[in-house]
């Protein structure tokens, strides 16, 4: 990634073309991104009806490790992204050999397993919390007993909660790695939390690197419900040490692309970190309406080489996230799905709406999310709270 992709360039006898493995929200967002800023865009998804298929200039729907889909792919762009850490690391390295991937297949890999993951933040120097890998049955019996109560979580394909249960005894553990069929994972000492934060940056394949302000966490069942970004959120001091910690792991990795890291902030005033995404992440929407540069357009200037700078935020900003639940079943008369009260949520000042294009809506989905900005932390938090309230989100 040695030259820049410029917007409108011809590159291999086409027009600049950015490509992005995953169909989602975040490959919605960045195709989104990626237009305004002139290049055409390719997804590759197996979902004939995907948000991101669908707004794309060209939409190969076929399996991520399909050979002829990978051909097409590399076929038509000039570089290629992925909006989730769960497409193939085998995938992502076949299109490596032939295409500027950005963030490079190594780095995905590692952010596919939790193992693998802590052992990076290690080496870091960055704290983790006190955990055991279990991969087999005499590491399990080998577990110490001041990492009870804890949460297992499987290494591999868990988010948003899932693959992830708490446990206070040894038999419990036991119970609960039968339950996820004994497959590898990662048994952490429950810790007293106070507050959650994380910190996203960007960085270039020349090794320049940017980041966003922190942003202030409140997850919910394991989603991520409401972040607010402002001054006072979260104390300067922690924000610090996050962004540092944050930079680390980047550099470490040697990453290009955009980066966020989940931290927990524990009762003693510790900073611990909890995990990784190679990729946007939905702690950074807020960006889309109060700063001026996103966290998709940074993930297009560092896949394309464009140069980087650093982000400023303009507005104070609550994200509320918009799950399925949100989504009454049926009207009064029976006939069919009704949407929430947009129409009283956008009469409030500062309020952002950013919907996904997803077809059906259940419980947990994200199915969008509303940016509220404002001059001040009071005036966004207050705007906030009425949203929240007209769309029987709990107050917060």
């Amino acid at each position: 990634m040695s030259r820049a992709i410029l917007p409108g360039a011809m590159v291999n006898g086409q027009m600049a073309t950015l490509g992005v493995m995953g169909g989602g929200q975040l490959g919605r967002m960045f195709v989104h991104a990626a237009q305004a800023m002139g290049y055409f865009t390719v997804v590759l998804d197996p979902d004939a009806a995907s948000p991101a298929g669908r707004v794309s200039h060209h939409h190969i729907q076929t399996d991520y490790l399909d050979e002829q889909g990978l051909a097409q792919l590399m076929q038509r762009c000039a570089a290629i992204t992925t909006e989730f850490e769960n497409v193939p690391a085998p995938a992502l390295m076949t299109l490596g050999a032939h295409r500027p991937v950005a963030p490079a297949s190594e780095s995905v890999a590692i952010a596919q397993d939790r193992a693998a993951e802590k052992a990076h933040f290690v080496r870091c120097g960055v704290p983790v919390a006190p955990h055991a890998v279990i991969e087999k049955a005499v590491q399990l019996a080998a577990v110490s007993d001041d990492l009870l109560p804890g949460i297992l979580k499987t290494s591999r394909m868990g988010y948003d909660g899932k693959g992830q249960i708490r446990v206070k005894t040894r038999e419990e553990l036991s119970a609960a790695w039968d339950q996820l069929k004994n497959v590898p994972c990662v048994l952490e000492k429950m810790l007293p939390l106070k507050a959650e934060c994380s910190v996203i940056v960007a960085r270039g394949a020349d090794g320049q690197m940017v980041n966003f302000p922190v942003q202030s966490n409140l997850h919910r069942d394991g989603i991520l419900a409401v972040t607010c970004v402002y001054e006072g959120a979260v104390h300067a001091d922690v924000a610090a040490q996050a962004v540092a910690a944050t930079r680390a792991i980047a550099e470490g990795l040697h990453y290009v692309g955009v980066l966020c890291v989940e931290f927990f902030l524990l009762e003693g005033g510790q900073l611990v970190v909890n995990e990784m995404a190679p990729r946007p992440h939905n702690s950074g929407h807020y960006t889309m309406n109060a700063c001026d540069q996103s966290q998709f357009e940074l993930q297009v200037r560092t896949l394309a080489g464009l140069p980087l700078t650093q982000p400023r935020q303009h507005s104070s900003a609550i994200m509320l996230n918009l799950l399925g639940d949100l989504w009454p079943e049926v009207t009064p008369t029976g006939k069919g799905p009704t949407s929430p009260a947009w129409g009283q949520v956008l009469a409030l000042p500062g309020t952002h709406l950013h919907l996904y294009g997803k077809l059906s809506a259940r419980p947990g989905r994200k199915m969008g999310h509303l940016n509220i900005t404002g001059a001040t932390p009071e005036a966004v938090r207050a705007t906030a709270l009425q949203a929240a309230a007209l769309l029987g989100i709990e107050a917060f």
